[in-house]
């Protein structure tokens, strides 16, 4: 036996060896690489004073140059920047992807154990300087504090390449109270506010618009510019993994919606307090084949129902209307309906003919995240590039037809030196090229990057303050949708005793008539989540998606109606994809709909602390084989629902 535990710890201890080894390297690499762009890092800009104002020198030259004069003409300071630019800086600024930062606020340099995200991302002075890449995003949330003086840091970076461009970063949603990898970023420092589905819920667009002036507020306070929202696509195929997104199935509602979110972070024009939208994902991810997602093959979008003009509604209504200033397409390929069947960003016919010539957008269009090159961390591939229709293409050729197709940036890609080798084999233009570029510079100079791209680090102060939050509560109030109310058991009386099952004991402590077991309660009040039936998949990332069917499994819904039928019961559901419940329903004596709301707020209501006011932005099927039968591409496509759009009660 000791013979055994020798060799097993021998064994282990070559494995530990093998893996230092190995991280080592991987260090030493990321390393060289950072001391290779250091070699570029420039001066700081210098400040040149003239008549009576203060004006940086990006370019160190000693002179105002038009594009450093902020009294000048945006369309002049365009064309005096993209004079001076080189090739390689111009295709630098047509990408944009991740970037890690340290938990201090330092600048990721080198891969670190202490920082994960490091291992799957550039550095970031091997990306700004490097690759003269000017936009970036991130997936971290350290602290307020540290998040401000990382962003400093890289301005800085920024301020010392050759033209000082400075950076526009960008994130993905991060005011939802769940954690949700995948659709949104946990940062809990912000104000709290329900998902996307819930404000759709609300049915209220002033209190949409109060949302988004907020939340730029607080990204603004960080240095995010960009948001990467919202979602315009339409909740049509209920089994799509990324409903939670959407405003829900309805065109017309989600065109409101789109708007209002759209011009609270944007204002009514683009100003140095402004922050801007890119609106996902057009022209419509929603129908996707058989609910599953485009992110992966084979990314077909279908369209059964002759539907395809329904999902434009959003865009030409709502985010047009808006005067959204980016646009991301999405992965899908939208089968038959174009010339050739090519995912969006590679379509012509959607990019350059309805886009650019039928709507007349002028806009930046970026790309959604890695359509050219693979996912790939340590030889395994997280996720395969959605190249949907163009797989036989190289990446050379990808992304020269993304370009041609009339994109303008590449997410979640640092290529810039392949749009380089394009224009040098004559591929693409540099006139294509700086076509691109103005829109992308036009948007820096509109928000004032270029003249005060520094943030003050008190300005974190107002990040959910009482004013905030208190809106972020109101709006958990209104998306909370009873959908039903059996013999008028809700509100609960004051003295019921109310067992609590799947609520989070901290929300919900000190609230009286608690009571510890279900055999002490007179009522049960239980909450559960959309089903999430995923089943073996191939890539790590699909795992983060809500895949598969609607309905519980005959071993999860045996368990929870063994619950619901144990005592008179309030079932809340917290709805990221239309559950089928039937069953659930049908012994519960009470359901409310519930979009990532607070445990505190929903227990609110079921005491009558408030009333309430949510519609349903989507139907909730009657079964799985109605859910099978229904078509990709319409909206309220089940028969019989169990509970149809705007379905929501008040209390008696």
């Amino acid at each position: 036996m000791k013979k055994v535990f020798k060799i097993l710890g021998y064994a282990l201890l070559s494995i530990i060896v093998l893996i230092a080894i190995f991280l080592t390297g991987v260090y030493i690499k990321s390393y060289l690489t950072y001391q290779d762009a250091a070699k570029r890092l420039g001066k700081e800009a210098p400040i040149l004073k003239i008549d009576g104002k203060d004006f940086r020198d990006l370019n160190k030259n000693g002179q105002l140059d038009v594009y450093e004069d902020a009294r000048a003409n945006i369309e002049d300071r365009i064309t005096n920047l993209l004079g001076q630019m080189s090739l390689e800086e111009k295709a630098g600024a047509m990408f944009i992807t991740m970037a890690a930062m340290n938990s201090d606020g330092s600048l990721s340099e080198t891969q670190s154990i202490f920082n994960p995200i490091s291992y799957i991302v550039e550095g970031n002075s091997a990306m700004v300087l490097g690759k003269n890449m000017n936009h970036l995003n991130t997936l971290q949330s350290t602290s307020p504090e540290a998040m401000v003086v990382w962003h400093n840091n890289i301005q800085k970076l920024a301020e010392r390449t050759r033209l000082g461009i400075p950076l526009t970063l960008a994130t993905d949603p991060r005011h939802g109270v769940p954690n949700a990898p995948g659709a949104s970023i946990y940062s809990p420092f912000f104000s709290s506010w329900p998902s996307t589905l819930g404000l759709a819920a609300t049915r209220d667009s002033n209190l949409v618009r109060a949302f988004g002036d907020i939340a730029r507020q607080e990204y603004k306070a960080l240095g995010f510019r960009l948001t990467l929202s919202p979602m315009a696509d339409l909740a049509t195929e209920p089994r799509w993994g990324r409903i939670n997104g959407t405003f829900g199935e309805d065109a017309d509602l989600a065109a409101l919606m789109t708007k209002a979110y759209i011009l609270g972070f944007q204002g009514d024009s683009i100003t140095e307090n402004s922050v801007e939208c890119m609106v996902k994902h057009f022209s419509g991810g929603g129908p996707q084949e058989g609910g599953r997602d485009a992110h992966f093959p084979p990314g077909h979008q279908v369209y059964p129902g002759n539907n395809f003009k329904y999902h434009l509604i959003p865009f030409e209504k709502g985010a047009f209307a808006a005067g959204v200033t980016q646009i991301m397409p999405y992965y899908g390929l939208p089968m038959n309906q174009t010339s050739e069947n090519v995912g969006f960003s590679y379509n012509k016919d959607i990019i350059t003919g309805l886009l650019r010539n039928q709507y007349h957008y002028d806009g930046i269009v970026c790309t959604d995240w890695a359509l050219v090159s693979d996912g790939v961390v340590f030889g395994y591939t997280l996720k395969p590039a959605s190249a949907h229709g163009v797989e036989n293409l190289n990446a050379k050729q990808r992304v020269e037809k993304i370009i041609n197709a009339g994109c303008d940036m590449f997410g979640g890609e640092a290529l810039p030196n392949i749009v380089v080798e394009l224009v040098k084999e004559g591929k693409i233009t540099e006139k294509r090229i700086d076509s691109s570029v103005r829109r992308i510079l036009k948007e820096k100079f509109r928000l004032g990057l270029f003249d005060h791209p520094y943030l003050d680090p008190a300005g974190v102060k107002i990040i959910n303050n009482k004013e905030f939050a208190a809106k972020g509560i109101e709006a958990q109030q209104k998306s909370l949708v009873l959908l039903k109310n059996e013999s008028n058991i809700l509100p609960l009386k004051a003295s019921t005793k109310i067992f609590l099952q799947g609520f989070d004991q901290d929300e919900t402590k000190g609230y009286p008539n608690l009571v510890k077991s279900i055999e002490e309660a007179d009522v049960v009040v239980l909450k559960i989540n959309t089903p999430n039936n995923a089943g073996k998949e191939k890539y790590l990332l699909q795992k983060l998606f809500n895949l598969g069917s609607l309905a519980f499994s005959e071993k999860e819904e045996e368990k929870l109606l063994k619950i619901i039928q144990s005592k008179p019961t309030i079932t809340v559901i917290n709805l990221q994809r239309p559950a089928v419940i039937p069953n659930i329903n049908k012994y519960s004596k009470g359901l409310i709909a519930d979009f990532s709301s607070q445990d505190n707020v929903i227990l609110d209501l079921i005491l009558g602390k408030f009333k309430p006011v949510g519609k349903l932005p989507f139907e909730l099927a009657s079964s799985m084989e109605e859910i099978l039968k229904q078509k990709e591409d319409l909206p309220y496509d089940t028969k019989n629902p169990l509970y149809p759009f705007g379905a929501g009660l008040n209390y008696q």
